[in-house]
């Protein structure tokens, strides 16, 4: 049997964001300078971490970004009156809120009230619609890195079959849609799929987006199949350690360091029988802020009708 390929999201992401620093150069030299605006409302840790890292790439890519850190006691009516302001800004091409938010925030209605042309999460509904009738719009990030992980891969998408596990507004119908305009033949399964590995058996993309640890097991796997596991799942317990990674010295090093690890919606078994994966961590996340980056330059240029 071959040895899988593994598939590093760093080493793209690092292509793409050298070519989005190549862009703003470009829009510079126009006195265009694109920017995001990030919203990060209260003190959650990990997205503290994220959000900094965000403005921390947008700042090495040159394209400016404004960090708004509103209280955890905000009210939507607050948050709405900061999102109008973004909007009107000619400064922000991106406007970007972290989220979860606290309760007493309507999310939904927040995330609408973005301007789909600032959209660059491609969560606004304008955004979607634009994306399934194939029109130019702003593309989830997650989705549109996958795509380009594939395409840097040179893995064929046309005439393949591929397989979605999860239907999330943000990963799984955006990964379909986008699957299907670039010609393969898709299948969305989910929790309520019966006889699940007849379909993912026969995949020759198989895309695990469930949010669920270890659900894809090499049973489900077809041999040689590439594998998008978009999957990020702490695990804290000896148990579940031993789980999906006995025997995997290295790892259970950082375990004991650190007290937990991470652990897609793929078990590490089913990797050995796949032609190609993308491990977690280091597969699809790292793409998740280069494809940020590449939608905030896309929206600065959408924005002043400059072709994308």
């Amino acid at each position: 049997m071959t040895t899988p390929r593994l598939l590093d999201g760093n080493a793209i992401a690092t292509q793409i964001k050298a070519e989005v620093a190549a862009e703003v150069e470009q829009l510079a030299a126009q006195g265009i300078r694109p920017g995001l605006a990030a919203v990060l409302v209260g003190n959650v840790p990990a997205s503290e971490i994220y959000v900094r890292s965000k403005v921390r790439t947008s700042g090495q890519l040159g394209i400016f970004s404004d960090l708004i850190a509103p209280p955890e006691t905000v009210t939507t009516e607050e948050m709405l009156e900061l999102v109008a302001q973004l909007n009107a800004r000619e400064d922000i091409d991106g406007i970007l809120i972290q989220l979860p938010l606290p309760k007493q925030v309507n999310a939904k209605l927040l995330l609408e009230a973005v301007s789909p042309a600032k959209d660059v999460d491609g969560f606004h509904p304008v955004n979607v619609g634009r994306l399934q009738a194939g029109q130019p719009a702003l593309a989830p990030c997650t989705p549109a890195g996958m795509v380009q992980m594939l395409k840097r891969s040179n893995l064929p998408i046309a005439g393949q079959n591929a397989v979605v596990i999860g239907r999330s507004d943000i990963v799984g119908k955006p990964i379909s849609i986008l699957l299907l305009h670039e010609n393969a033949t898709v299948t969305i399964c989910h929790s309520k799929t019966r006889d699940l590995g007849s379909y993912t058996r026969s995949a020759d993309i198989l895309v695990a987006a469930i949010g669920r640890p270890g659900y894809v097991t090499p049973d489900l796997v077809k041999p040689g199949a590439t594998i998008l596991d978009v999957g990020i799942n702490r695990i804290t317990t000896r148990e579940e350690f031993d789980k999906y990674f006995a025997g995997d010295t290295k790892r259970e090093e950082m375990f004991m360091l650190k007290g937990s690890t991470i652990v897609g919606d793929v078990h590490p078994e089913a990797f050995k029988i796949a032609g190609a994966y993308t491990p977690v961590p280091g597969g699809v996340g790292p793409l998740t802020i280069a494809m940020l980056m590449a939608n905030t330059v896309r929206a600065a240029k959408l924005r002043r009708g400059l072709a994308v």
